[in-house]
């Protein structure tokens, strides 16, 4: 009976696993143990958006690519697969290689100029054939997310993070990069820099930023790249503190970079009820006056002085106390200085390590600095957490471990390593510079104000005066505001914020600012998806090279084996059943 209908039983079966595999397609079984094809729950609900249109994704990073970024297309492709297999026929993914089909130079260089505008990134790699043979291949790392008639959205599908091979710090050895631990960096961002973009592309409001004045905050050309940075994914615009109060139902955010003048205690009161209202502040703070203009101009050290800005109060009652010292670490930035002229008038320049710029890392593993590069600070102070009930402190950034804190009043001058006894000084790990505050926030003038200016505050704001917070709020307090500010040559004018004069390396300052910003305002929960980590599982090169000619026969020559054993079984098994 089975055997007459075995056919009709079989192609029924095959016709339901078909409809199941489509019906459960979005439960599909990742075996991998860090769930490398498995959306976080925030991008799917960002997937299962009612669109108007159909989003494009075209992926530049193809062609015939180096074995880094060639693992770093599949892992692409295989993302981007999921990301349209989640979202069915609302996302369509295409690899083109820019140029491929031009044969005039001119156009194809028309091209890429257009593409650079967006803010497509260009890398040319060199690869060495011989000694006197070599070659160079343009690579484009990134990708364009399209929806609609809207601004297109640039992704670059490479890690802000570089991790480098161990090297030796005091002898200020120049570390090595591995590359295949910076593009496996780079996979692991790629569900989050996808779902940002898809979100940033089909977003109807944006947040609103208040960049803070009144307080001898910069305007000028040192915070250019700041503004925008900030432009183009925020309701950017000036507040003047001294002109009333802010509102959290207004703004999202309040950005206090660099202030050089003290805060009264209305300027206090007026951040402290906006807070306590559930808005979200980042402090960039220089506590001390520390500028690298003062020290060129004499080429001799002076004393850096505490500024009196009178916030020391407002941030101890938050939980966090930015401290009178400046931080050094060896682990740090080259400082390029004028050490004379060359024949044709040009200056000489020399490189000196400047422990006043030590590299900050993460030492915990948060969402806003995960597989972040180096962060650049000039003349940082430390930072103390202070006990404050009901707030959750995070340490976001700090120095490497080869750390020391020079007390207020601090002498800085451009040998700040004289003699080979002053290593052994630094003895400090993990210094903090930024910390990341979340909870309901208590008011410093809870139990010392009249109730004639608590009356006033709810005249000027239509809201009570608080003593506690009535909902969650956040706040970022950075002990050094030039993270964020740029330098401005008389050549080439405003350059990027993390980026030092006559050095063409850019720091990671960008990204943290935009991580921070992101974290605070945006409640999409796509920050999730930065916590991923793709394990780098390498082969033993000397297990390889001893075993390639045995692996290179078992991957040629089994599966013929294999497919001759099956072969000789069937018809053995044919000839003992019809013969």
């Amino acid at each position: 009976m089975f055997q007459k209908y075995s056919n009709i039983i079989i192609g029924c079966l095959l016709v339901g696993v078909i409809y199941a595999s489509n019906a459960w397609l979005h439960g599909s079984l990742d075996l991998t143990a860090e769930k490398r094809y498995s959306l976080s729950e925030a991008t799917k609900k960002l997937l299962d958006k009612k669109l108007d249109s159909t989003i494009t994704i075209e992926v530049f990073l193809t062609g015939d690519l180096p074995a880094d970024y060639k693992k770093l297309n599949i892992a692409t492709a295989e993302i981007l697969e999921t990301f349209a297999s989640y979202a069915a026929s609302s996302v369509q993914v295409s690899f083109i290689e820019p140029g491929s089909g031009i044969t005039d130079e001119a156009a194809k260089v028309k091209l890429y100029d257009s593409l650079a505008t967006l803010g497509v990134v260009f890398e040319r790699t060199a690869t060495s054939e011989g000694i006197e043979k070599s070659t160079s291949q343009l690579i484009v790392p990134a990708a364009i997310v399209r929806y609609g008639n809207r601004a297109p959205v640039v992704v670059d599908l490479r890690s802000s993070k570089k991790i480098f091979s161990s090297y030796n710090v005091i002898e200020a050895v120049e570390p090595k990069e591995d590359k295949e631990a910076t593009r496996n960096a780079a996979e692991a961002l790629l569900e989050y820099k996808f779902a940002a973009a898809i979100d940033k592309a089909t977003k109807v409001s944006y947040p609103t930023v208040a960049y803070l004045v009144g307080n001898g905050q910069p305007t000028d050309l040192t915070v250019s790249d700041l503004a925008e940075t900030l432009r183009n994914d925020y309701n950017l615009g000036i507040f003047d503190l001294k002109a009333g109060y802010p509102s959290a139902a207004n703004i999202d955010l309040l950005l206090i970079v660099k202030p050089t003048t003290a805060f009264t205690e209305e300027d206090q009161l007026k951040i402290d009820q906006y807070i306590l209202n559930g808005g979200k502040v980042i402090w960039f703070v220089d506590k001390l006056h520390a500028e690298l203009d003062s020290l060129m101009r004499t080429q001799a050290g002076y004393t850096a002085y505490d500024r009196g800005l009178n916030i020391d109060p407002l941030l101890f009652k938050y939980g966090v106390r930015i401290n009178g010292d400046l931080v050094q670490d060896l682990n740090c930035a080259k400082l390029p200085i004028v050490v004379g002229k060359n024949p044709d008038g040009s200056p000489t320049m020399q490189r000196i390590p400047w422990p006043y710029y030590p590299f900050l890392t993460t030492p915990s593993d948060n969402p806003i600095t995960k597989n972040m590069d180096r962060v650049l600070p000039i003349f940082p102070s430390s930072i103390d957490t202070v006990k404050a009930p009901g707030i959750k402190k995070t340490i976001l950034l700090a120095t490497d471990t080869s750390s020391r804190s020079i007390a207020s009043p601090a002498m800085v001058s451009l040998n700040s390593v004289q003699s080979e006894a002053d290593l052994y000084t630094f003895t400090k790990s993990h210094i903090p510079v930024a910390v990341l505050l979340e909870g309901k926030f208590s008011s410093l003038f809870a139990n010392n104000l009249g109730t004639a200016v608590m009356d006033s505050v709810q005249r000027f704001t239509g809201l009570p005066f608080l003593r506690k917070g009535i909902r969650e709020a956040k706040q970022i307090v950075v002990s050094d505001a030039d993270i964020v500010t740029n330098a401005v040559t008389k050549t080439t004018g405003p350059l990027p914020m993390g980026e030092l004069p006559f050095e063409a390396f850019q720091f990671a300052n960008k990204t943290f600012l935009l991580n921070a910003i992101d974290y605070l305002v945006n409640d999409n929960g796509l920050f999730e998806s930065r916590n991923k980590v793709v394990v780098l599982r390498l082969l033993d090169k000397q297990k390889v090279a001893d075993q390639k000619t045995i692996w290179q026969l078992i991957t040629t020559a089994g599966p013929i084996v294999l497919l001759l054993l099956i072969g000789l079984l069937v018809s053995f098994w044919r000839k003992k059943k019809y013969l």
